[in-house]
C-alpha cells in the first residue's frame, strides 16, 4: 500500500434516540473489510454534518419540508408520549390527548423535534436548553414534557413514566445523505436498511455466480465413441438367423 492509498470507511451519523445497532451488525457481517464509524450528532446538527462531509449518511428526524440538497428514505414513525412523574394523574390512564394537558405546564426545550402547529398546555417562563434538561425539570415537578417515545426511553428515570398522546404530531426517522454524494457505500447501506438480501439484484455486491459443472473434453485427435444400439453380431454369422430350431419350411406328411 502506497502512502496515497487509504482504507475505505463509512461514517454514519445518528441522532439521540435512534438505535442503529442492528444495521451496523449487518454491515459488519457483509462488509468486514470496510469499517463503519458512528458519529453521534444532535437533531439540529444532523443535516449540517452531512453537508459539511462529517458523515456519509445519517439517521435523522425528518422535518415536514425536506431540504432540497439531501436525499431521504423514511424508515419509521414514532409514537409521541408525555413524560410525567409517577404520581401524576396522567399516570393513571392509558393515553391522553393534547387537550387533556391544557391545565399543565408543558416544557418545550430548544432542541424540540416535534413540529407543533399549536403547542399544548401552558408554556413555562423559560425554555430548557435540551431535552435532558427538560426531563430533569419534570422530575423536579416543574412541568411535563411531550417527546418521541425513543427520547423518553433514552432519558428514562425510575421516578418518571410516560403515556401516548393520541393527537400530537409524530416524529419520522429516515436515512439521509447528500444528493451529490450517493456513493457505492451509501447504496450498500440503503440496501441494508431496506432489508435487501446479500444476493439481491439491486445490491452492489451480489454473490459470485458458481460456474456450471462441465465434462472434461476429449484429447484432440481422439475418436469419439458412438454408443451401440445393440449387441454386435459375431464374425461369419448372419445377424438375422434365428438362434436354434430347424431351418427352412417343414415338409407336409402325405
Amino acid at each position: 500500500m502506497t502512502g496515497s492509498e487509504t482504507t475505505p470507511s463509512f461514517r454514519l451519523a445518528y441522532v439521540p434516540g435512534v438505535t442503529p445497532a442492528k444495521w451496523v451488525r449487518i454491515w459488519n457481517e457483509r462488509l468486514p473489510d470496510i469499517p463503519l464509524t458512528l458519529v453521534q450528532v444532535s437533531a439540529a446538527e444532523a443535516f449540517g454534518a452531512l453537508r459539511d462531509g462529517e458523515a456519509d449518511a445519517g439517521l435523522a428526524r425528518l422535518p415536514a419540508d425536506r431540504p432540497d440538497d439531501l436525499s431521504a428514505i423514511p424508515l419509521y414513525t414514532e409514537t409521541t408520549v408525555v413524560v410525567v412523574p409517577k404520581d401524576h394523574l396522567v399516570a393513571a390512564v392509558e393515553e391522553v390527548s393534547a387537550e387533556d394537558l391544557a391545565d399543565d405546564i408543558v416544557l418545550h426545550p430548544m432542541d424540540e423535534t416535534l413540529d407543533w402547529q399549536r403547542r399544548p398546555g401552558t408554556p413555562a417562563k423559560e425554555r430548557p436548553a435540551t431535552t435532558a434538561d427538560a426531563v430533569e425539570l419534570v422530575a423536579a415537578g416543574v412541568g411535563l414534557l411531550v417527546v418521541p417515545q425513543s427520547l423518553a426511553r433514552l432519558h428514562h428515570r425510575r421516578d418518571l413514566t410516560y403515556r401516548p398522546v393520541t393527537d400530537a404530531p409524530q416524529s419520522r426517522v429516515g436515512l439521509c445523505w447528500p444528493q451529490e454524494a450517493t456513493t457505492d457505500m451509501v447504496e450498500d447501506f440503503i440496501g441494508i436498511v431496506r432489508g435487501r438480501t446479500v444476493n439481491s439484484t439491486r445490491g452492489r455486491r451480489p454473490a459470485p455466480e458458481q460456474p456450471k459443472e462441465q465434462r472434461p473434453r476429449a484429447a484432440e485427435g481422439t475418436p469419439r465413441r458412438t454408443p451401440a444400439r445393440g449387441r454386435a453380431a459375431a464374425p461369419g454369422k448372419n445377424p438375422r438367423k434365428p438362434a436354434g430350431g430347424r431351418q427352412g419350411r417343414s415338409r407336409r406328411r402325405s
